[in-house]
């Protein structure tokens, strides 16, 4: 991979990245999908053959036939409510919509603690900012969810650490469209380019940096092999680095003040 640009803005996804919220996530998942009759998603489901990789049309498949996420996606806890509706509705914009709408309002019901992803995001975090470096969180959440979620992480929230915040209520389009992207820079009064930086841990959010022009780093704390990796990501849309946890997230991010420590 080539050298990156040392960055100026850290932008961050919310679930899977920062924050463990799974549990709720998958519960109010397993809500939505028997609803897709009720909701008129059904037949929106992508046909069968226009999936992308093998694993995208069986799930498509198993949800169809079964109305719910197989055991073994739920057991893996590696994907999110995002990519399973990627997964599930493709380029249908407006499936997508009514699904985050109802995956939404079944979330307010299941939510209940917020973990975080890894130990130390608030140090790592205090880390960039230290170093001069603004940051800010995107999030497919609607913004008053998100907000129980900050507020409640770790018992007095991390809401300190972020100089802006782009919910999926704010924008048009929730990711792997870039809108969020575009919209912190606007707030930031910041340019796309390389010295802004999107951190996540799905091949949507990875899109969304890719198509608003700034460096695509991904989070891998699902821990896929490189195999997976090579496989997963859409080919023009790869990217810039992969940081398997904030360690290596801070050397990128970090590297004189990685060295002089």
């Amino acid at each position: 991979m080539p050298r990156l640009a040392a960055p100026r803005v850290v932008l961050f996804d919310w679930h899977g990245t920062l924050a463990d919220t799974f549990e709720a996530m998958y519960l109010a998942v397993d809500e939505v999908l028997p609803m897709l009759g009720a909701l008129g998603l059904a037949a929106r489901l992508v046909p069968p053959g226009r999936s992308r990789l093998p694993e995208h049309e069986a799930l498509v498949a198993h949800v169809r036939s079964e109305r719910r996420l197989p055991r073994e996606v739920t057991g893996a806890r590696r994907i999110s409510r995002t990519e399973i509706f990627e997964i599930l509705f493709g380029p249908d914009q407006d499936a997508k919509h009514v699904a985050h709408e109802a995956y939404d309002e079944a979330y307010a019901r299941h939510f209940t603690e917020v973990h975080p992803f890894e130990p130390g995001v608030p140090a790592m975090l205090a880390k960039l900012r230290a170093a001069g470096l603004v940051t800010g969180m995107l999030t497919n959440r609607r913004r008053g969810l998100f907000a129980r979620e900050l507020a409640t992480v770790e018992g007095t929230g991390w809401s300190g650490f972020f100089d802006v915040v782009v919910c999926g209520d704010d924008v048009g389009r929730r990711k792997p469209a870039p809108d969020m992207v575009v919209r912190a820079l606007e707030q930031l009064a910041a340019r796309p380019g390389a010295e802004v930086w999107f951190v996540g841990d799905s091949t949507t959010d990875t899109v969304a940096a890719k198509d608003a022009g700034v460096t695509a780093i991904y989070y891998n704390g699902a821990k896929w092999s490189p195999a997976d990796l090579v496989r997963i990501f859409p080919g023009t849309h790869r990217p810039d680095a992969i940081a398997g946890d904030f360690a290596a997230l801070e050397a990128l991010a970090l590297p004189r003040q990685r060295r002089s420590g």
